[in-house]
């Protein structure tokens, strides 16, 4: 017979947990990967076009063509927050025996006959039941300190190429 305690011991729970480890860093990866990918995208003007009102025409009928960051838009960072691993089992080990005797009687008048037919059953069962959950949360962040100054430079560069407003008269006689 297996002992019960020595299956939840077989559980490979060190190796579950490595993998999953390894699968979130990879994933991490390749979401900063992506992210940044994504920001390189956003900031050409010619991949992911944003038209500005033109505040330099004074019908307002003109428009000013920018990037995304020129907008003032940043990607998205996302990273793993929050990992979950959850194992259930459940493992049955039984034995059972089981006997019958079973018997028929045919009789007469004073006369009696009996046969007895005895049979004998053992029987062995096991079963084992699992499930495993792994949930993992993911939630967006800002982006590092070196991508947040890059971002703000490339988002000033392409501001100070847009043309600025006419100075209003009050502001004139400051």
């Amino acid at each position: 017979m297996t002992n019960v305690g020595q299956e939840l011991l077989n559980v490979p729970f060190p190796e579950m947990v490595y993998k999953l480890a390894c699968a979130i860093a990879e994933s991490q990866f390749k979401l900063d990967l992506f992210s940044c990918q994504v920001a390189k995208i956003m900031g050409d003007p010619n991949k992911a076009t944003v038209e500005l009102p033109d505040l330099t025409d004074a019908t307002g009928n003109s428009t000013i063509k920018t990037s995304l960051i020129g907008a003032g838009f940043q990607p998205t960072f996302y990273q793993f927050t929050e990992t979950i691993i959850e194992v259930k089992m459940t493992i049955t080990c039984a034995t059972s025996h089981e006997s019958s005797v079973s018997t028929s009687a045919k009789g007469g008048f004073l006369l009696f006959s009996a046969s007895v037919n005895a049979s004998y059953t053992g029987k062995y069962s096991y079963n084992v039941e699992g499930s495993s959950l792994l949930r993992t949360k993911l939630l967006p962040a800002p982006p590092n300190t070196f991508m947040q100054k890059m971002l703000e430079m490339k988002a000033a560069m392409i501001q100070a190429s847009i043309p600025k407003p006419p100075a209003s008269p009050e502001q004139d006689e400051d």
